[in-house]
């Protein structure tokens, strides 16, 4: 029987998720950049908090697109650090809503996103877990 070279993160699903981080890096990022320039005052926790969303975002893009070992050490921080954000921020969004006053990336769990940011940390980890190398 002929053995299969383990999945890295940039294969198979890999290809898909790297690209769908990529997307939601570059709207994550662009969102921020308006609100930070042009309604600071307004929420600025909040703006800032869519503008770490955003670096999160473009690290894990570049760690899931690199597929090493020390990149897929640093893809799992990043989607880690990304799942507890959506869930303090999207819980902090309900309670504290006069803190966000407009969409953010994690704000209401990312429903001003089709809820894509919570869901794809969930997906990222399954696909890290099923990557994972093994030493």
């Amino acid at each position: 029987m002929a053995e299969h070279a383990p999945a890295t993160t940039r294969s198979g699903p890999g290809v898909v998720l790297v690209a769908v981080y990529a997307v939601l890096a570059l709207a994550a990022t662009g969102r921020s950049v308006l609100q930070i320039s042009e309604y600071f005052s307004r929420a600025p926790v909040a703006y800032l908090l869519s503008a770490l969303a955003a670096v999160v975002y473009i690290v894990a893009t570049v760690a899931l697109a690199r597929g090493s070992r020390t990149s897929w050490r640093v893809a799992l921080a990043a989607i880690a650090f990304e799942m507890v954000g959506v869930l303090v921020v999207g819980l902090l969004s309900y309670v504290v809503p006069s803190a966000f006053p407009d969409k953010t990336v994690w704000s209401h769990f990312g429903s001003g996103y089709g809820y894509v940011p919570l869901v794809l940390p969930v997906v990222g980890l399954w696909w890290l877990r099923r990557t994972r190398v093994r030493t």
